[in-house]
């Protein structure tokens, strides 16, 4: 996997360290060894660092975390709760879809789960975890990826100023620790569990913030 070379200049510039560090050798190894022994890995190798070609650093403007990839065949290309265009919405993004008609009045009907507009657009849909086995859910969590995204946060949370994070569930709103506080944080429950949304951020809404 070249990683390095899959990232755009503004994010290597930053993190293009990450990529000598000890946890990161241990993390290519793991994913050949899964490789090897017949697995498939979800995104595919050139769309595991998607959600960074998708939205440059320079123009990030909110952070929405999701956990890890879906796990099922042609769902994963690299952006949180996105699918590429003519699968299926799964379900967490369909709770999305419901919210943003219910709370913004949005009453177009889709059936595209590809948020790349959201993308670039300056909404970063970054996965704490980045890759995953076929079928296995959390399969690759713990094995070096929280470590890189972790800084990523960081980063971003360093060099940014007045970034919105969407923080969906626990997992998500773990990573408050890694945040400044001159960004603004909104929490609620995951998408596939949540009722109701306030503030749910996306393409037009973010004309209509005033948070600052």
């Amino acid at each position: 996997m070249s990683t390095k070379v899959l990232l755009p200049d503004d994010w290597l510039e930053h993190l293009g360290s990450e990529f000598e560090k000890p946890y990161m050798k241990d993390l290519k190894a793991r994913l050949l060894a899964d490789k090897k022994a017949g697995k498939k890995i979800y995104p595919p190798g050139p769309l595991i660092f998607n959600a960074f070609n998708k939205t440059c650093l320079k123009d990030l403007k909110v952070v929405i975390l999701g956990q890890d990839p879906y796990h099922g065949p042609n769902q994963a290309h690299g952006l949180c709760f996105s699918v590429p265009t003519g699968v299926k919405l799964p379900p967490s993004l369909q709770n999305i879809y419901k919210e943003l008609k219910a709370d913004l009045g949005i009453a177009k009907e889709t059936n595209d789960g590809n948020l790349e507009a959201w993308a670039a657009q300056g909404i970063f849909l970054l996965n704490t975890t980045l890759t995953v086995c076929e079928g296995q859910a959390m399969s690759h969590k713990d094995i070096g990826w929280e470590n890189f995204t972790d800084q990523v946060i960081s980063v971003i949370s360093s060099i940014k100023e007045k970034v919105i994070f969407v923080l969906w569930g626990s997992h998500a709103q773990s990573k408050i620790p890694l945040i400044d506080n001159k960004h603004f944080i909104i929490k609620s429950p995951i998408p596939l569990l949540f009722l109701h949304i306030e503030d749910f951020l996306v393409v037009n809404l973010l004309a209509k913030l005033t948070l600052f």
